[in-house]
């Protein structure tokens, strides 16, 4: 039998560790700089670009898609050489993965601070970014199945299953939630529109967890534990019937997300169903990898390795238990919209994906260096310094979830609300956040002591990239079954049908739930009474998503009659049809604002945006004062308008035509209700003064803009005579 030798790429694996490192500290700094502002609102004032709603996304990109995207990408590009006997297909796809990937990230530090944004839960990069994207995971994918087809190792092992499944459905999943229509170059509009939006972004929302942070972990998982503690996987039956349940049921959850919404009934059931289905095959998994480790518990007990990947899969097991049961809808009406999702994503986040990265970092780090870790003494100080972190983070996040629910919710014999002010609900969890800010600080001082440990470690090691192997030459691989061979053994070695297998696997859901919400116009109703927002509406609802509010406000009035008696009515489906994006939201740091039209005064929403301490004692709402202060920039409104129309929004060609007068007309409405106010008239005249000769007209200000959007929200209907088409 020939033996060949060749080299397997560690420069690769190692470039990728690098930028694990550094994004994770930059992207945990935004995370606790974000914590330290619930407890300081203004401890950025003024300065637009470190505003609250601006960094929210940042953070999330960083984590997931620098700090977790990295170090999936040096994971699969380390195991899959060593699992394929064979260098990666194309050293070339190897570097285009990596510095498209960077430069996307770096684009991402840049234009999410400015406020370019589509404000798509974990999608918020704008249409350049979303093709940047696309094309770099193909490559990645191109690279991954050149791979297998060159392999030496004739059969796929199961980490490389989970590595295929993650490729196919996260390119799926991209595809569809970004289909957007351009404005400019950094501005768009998605092409789904109210429901449909909500269904489409939270089935990649979701599914972004199940294929990105989860998949891929999965399969790394199924490498690097059975690797560390020197003993195989506990049962390869079971992570057959892991691997494929899990990639089957996990695309129909992502309804869960929009229980109590104006999403039709039967989508909800669905993702209610199949969320309970997956605690199944995910705790399979984890019952999988814990006991792999059966006969090493001594190991465990003196391996800092061990001891995060033990830490990691509990947490993914602790995760996964949570998923399904805020899936039933009695449990969601407590947990959404509170503290309790942050809490459990952070189990996930912390814990799963957090500790398994620093589990792989410690293993990979000597092994690529061909030196012993600089001290297991501080990698032990990491885990528990990261463990108590991540105890101080979560579980008082809870208890804030738990306490909002239940203020939220309680009522006076009279059938009013014991807690009619919101502000009531934020000063009761005020001690949680501290201890948030505290946990945080520890879970980051563990990252840096890993710094610390790898830099060091690396100084004293080998610089060799290329680390030489060799292995037998693949011989002929029979078309056929043979003889006693299963099918999903012979599965395994033809990795073009299992990728196809797994795509049809995970577009069954989809397709079930996804195409009759978008096709079938009768799923959700009009309201004849709801018109398309004018002009100056749609420039202050572009303001509103550039600043992130919907980061802490949502805009979906749940049938609860605690949410009834304290926004009023509750939120139809018609009532969106023309909202490109869907607003939501998914958490209230601040009150529900769909029924805010009419409810305060014009000078009181300018006041309310300028110092949020004024008019709501005891809020933390940054200020956002650079908005009542610049002008509106009304270049694109036009343009605005025609992309909207071209995605079924009725604008006339004479409302374009007129936009710029209809704006001005609303605005001067609008400066007028807010100079009749005697208080705003006399700042007004002082500010006026003090602008001289560049003096901007209230009237052209953003603040203008926004309040008329903020007082057209959830005006169009009326309750008594609901007209539907």
């Amino acid at each position: 039998m020939e033996v060949q030798q060749f080299y397997y790429d560690n420069k690769i694996v190692k470039n990728f560790l690098y930028a694990t490192i550094l994004w994770g500290v930059v992207g945990m700094s935004v995370g606790l700089l974000l914590a330290f502002m619930f407890l300081f609102p203004n401890l950025t004032d003024g300065i637009s670009w470190l505003s609250f709603g601006r960094l929210r996304p940042l953070h999330t990109n960083a984590v997931i898609f620098a700090f977790v995207g990295n170090a999936i990408f040096a994971g699969v590009y380390y195991s899959t050489q060593r699992l394929l006997k064979a260098r990666m297909y194309s050293d070339l796809l190897s570097k285009i993965n990596f510095w498209g990937w960077q430069l996307i990230i770096v684009g991402a530090a840049i234009t999410l601070p400015l406020g370019y944004t589509s404000t798509k839960e974990y999608a918020e990069l704008e249409w350049p970014f979303d093709i940047a994207i696309a094309v770099i995971w193909v490559a990645f994918g191109i690279n991954l199945i050149g791979t297998m087809l060159k392999r030496r190792q004739r059969h796929l092992y199961v980490a490389i299953w989970f590595y295929i499944a993650t490729f196919v459905t996260v390119a799926v999943l991209h595809i569809f939630n970004s289909l957007e229509l351009p404005v400019s170059a950094m501005k768009s509009y998605s092409v789904y529109a109210g429901v449909q939006d909500a269904l489409v972004q939270w089935w990649y929302g979701h599914n972004a967890v199940a294929f990105f942070l989860t998949t891929p972990f999965l399969g790394l998982m199924y490498y690097f534990v059975p690797k560390a503690a020197n003993r195989p996987v506990y049962s390869y039956r079971l992570s057959i019937v892991h691997f494929w349940s899990l990639i089957f049921i996990y695309i129909w959850a992502g309804p869960h997300h929009l229980l109590y919404t104006a999403l039709p009934e039967w989508a909800q059931s669905l993702g209610t169903a199949f969320s309970i289905m997956l605690l199944m095959p995910s705790w399979g998994g984890m019952i999988n990898g814990l006991l792999t480790l059966r006969g090493a518990w001594d190991k465990v007990r003196t391996d800092p390795v061990l001891k995060f990947m033990v830490v990691a899969i509990t947490g993914y097991g602790m995760a996964t238990f949570e998923g399904p049961m805020l899936s039933l809808k009695n449990v969601n009406a407590i947990g959404h919209f509170t503290d309790w999702i942050i809490a459990h994503v952070h189990v996930g986040a912390l814990a799963w994906n957090g500790f398994l990265t620093f589990g792989m970092i410690y293993y990979l780090v000597p092994k690529l260096f061909k030196t012993k870790l600089f001290s297991t003494g501080l990698a032990n100080l990491h885990f528990w310094v990261g463990t108590l972190g991540i105890i101080m983070y979560t579980l008082p996040m809870y208890v804030a979830g738990f306490t909002q629910a239940s203020m939220w919710k309680q009522f006076n014999p009279d059938g009013t609300l014991v807690y009619g002010n919101f502000l009531e609900t934020v000063t009761e969890i005020m001690p949680m956040y501290w201890m948030r800010a505290i946990g945080g600080t520890l879970y980051i001082t563990g990252m840096l002591i890993l710094v610390y440990n790898v830099v060091v470690t690396i100084k004293s090691g080998s610089k060799v990239e290329d680390e030489l192997a060799e292995a037998p030459a693949l011989q002929h691989v029979s078309k056929k079954r043979t003889s006693g061979e299963g099918w999903h053994t012979w599965l395994e070695r033809k990795p073009i049908k299992l990728t196809i297998g797994a795509t049809i696997a995970i577009l069954i859901g989809g397709i079930v739930q996804i195409v009759p919400t978008i096709m079938v116009k009768s799923n959700i109703p009009t309201i004849a009474s709801v018109k398309p927002y004018t002009p100056l509406e749609l420039e202050g609802r572009d303001i509103y998503i550039r600043e992130g509010c919907v980061g802490c406000h949502s805009q979906m009035v749940r049938p609860f009659r605690s949410e009834v008696e304290r926004y009023g009515e509750y939120s139809k489906a018609g009532e969106f049809v023309y909202d490109h994006p869907f607003l939501w939201g998914s958490k209230r740091t601040g009150p529900d604002l769909h029924r805010i039209g009419g409810k305060y005064s014009d000078n009181w929403h300018l006041n309310h945006m300028y110092d949020p301490q004024s008019t709501s004692s005891g809020s933390i709402m940054p200020s956002y004062k650079w908005i009542v202060k610049n002008e509106l920039d009304k270049s694109m409104t036009e343009a605005k308008m025609e992309v909207m129309v071209k995605l079924g929004v009725p604008y006339t060609d004479e409302e374009i035509a007129n936009a710029q007068q209809a704006m001005l007309d609303q605005g001067t409405k609008i400066e007028k209700n807010l100079y009749a106010d005697p208080d705003f008239a006399e700042t007004y005249e002082a500010d006026k003064t003090a602008g001289g000769p560049e003096f901007i007209e209230m009237r052209n200000r953003e603040i203008v803009a926004l309040i008329a959007y903020l007082q057209r929200l959830g005006t169009d209907i009326k309750v008594k005579d609901l007209e539907t088409n």
